[in-house]
């Protein structure tokens, strides 16, 4: 575990962020840098610093010991409305807050990538597979990879790229303030609790390989502690298909709700199908596999629910 270190978090008062800076904080000194679009201050406990700030602002608070940043633009819909924000955010807004953390003698930059570059896959995808990109999102992430291959290389940084699947808490936590754009976990478990029909795209038979935020935390941590570089996916190396989220989540909350099957929006050759990691390269670099089950994920996202008496 990373401990006594001044820590920043880009993008920490967002879904995956807080729950960094919130561990890092029992140990170390963190400050967090959000503009407040997909995050809040109010996911932070008091112990971590917070500042409203964007990425591509030119004076970030970068003289620390491990810059981890998670900030972005993080869905299609996102970079297909306006590619130029996008490409702002999340390719500008990396390299400015890279530089600047050269500028001030930091050596390990910590950062988010994205498992949708493998394109659909039903076995686990290995970090060297041969890959295409297909949208904005998948664009701005291989270029963050580039440019961070660029300052290990050119100035011997430790720059670690996390290829981040399917990543989930639920609205009991601090993934509430994504809505929209919250794992469908989350959105599937609220839809049920509350009576409604989940909202599935196709006939359901979609898989993704789900991955509990303390799992992904950790790995973010291990990245660090040991200072790796390269590129790196943290996953379950594990998938479920979402007609079997809503079966199990009927399950645990003693409910029996169907989903409603609609027309899926996004076009077929760009929609990722199917998601698997393989995180053998991340073990062997750190001793890093999943702890937390789908079946135990899913309980720990619907505790926040009432259960029907015959569950209880």
């Amino acid at each position: 575990m990373i401990t006594d270190r001044d820590i920043l978090v880009t993008g920490g008062a967002g879904f995956v962020g807080s729950n960094l800076a919130n561990r890092l904080a029992e140990r170390n000194d963190v400050t967090v840098v959000d503009n407040g679009y997909l995050g809040t201050p109010t996911n932070l406990d008091d112990e971590v610093m917070f500042l409203e700030r964007s990425v591509v602002d030119e004076s970030l608070p970068t003289d620390v010991d491990v810059v981890f940043h998670l900030a972005a633009l993080s869905s299609y819909a996102m970079h297909e409305d306006d590619p130029t924000t996008g490409a702002r955010v999340n390719v500008e807004g990396f390299v400015n807050t890279a530089e600047q953390a050269r500028a001030d003698g930091c050596e390990t930059v910590v950062y988010a990538s994205t498992s949708s570059i493998y394109g659909s896959q039903t076995h686990p995808s290995p970090e060297d597979m041969e890959i295409s990109i297909n949208t904005g999102y998948e664009a701005s992430k291989m270029a963050r990879e580039a440019y961070a291959e660029y300052f290990g290389n050119h100035y011997d940084m430790s720059m670690a790229g996390m290829r981040l699947f399917s990543v989930y808490q639920g609205y009991g936590g601090s993934e509430a303030h994504k809505g929209e754009y919250a794992n469908v976990i989350a959105q599937f478990a609220d839809d049920i609790a509350g009576g409604e029909s989940p909202v599935l795209y196709g006939d359901g038979s979609q898989t993704r390989d789900f991955t509990h935020v303390s799992d992904i935390v950790r790995g973010l941590e291990a990245a660090a502690e040991h200072e790796l570089s390269g590129i790196y996916n943290l996953g379950t190396g594990e998938s479920h298909d979402f007609n079997t989220v809503v079966a199990t989540l009927n399950e645990i909350l003693g409910t029996d709700v169907d989903p409603e099957y609609v027309a899926n929006p996004i076009p077929e050759s760009v929609y990722v199908h199917d998601t698997c990691a393989d995180y053998a390269k991340m073990h062997a670099a750190t001793g890093w596999e999943p702890q937390v089950s789908f079946e135990e994920g899913l309980r720990m996202v619907c505790e926040q629910y009432p259960t029907t008496p015959e569950m209880e």
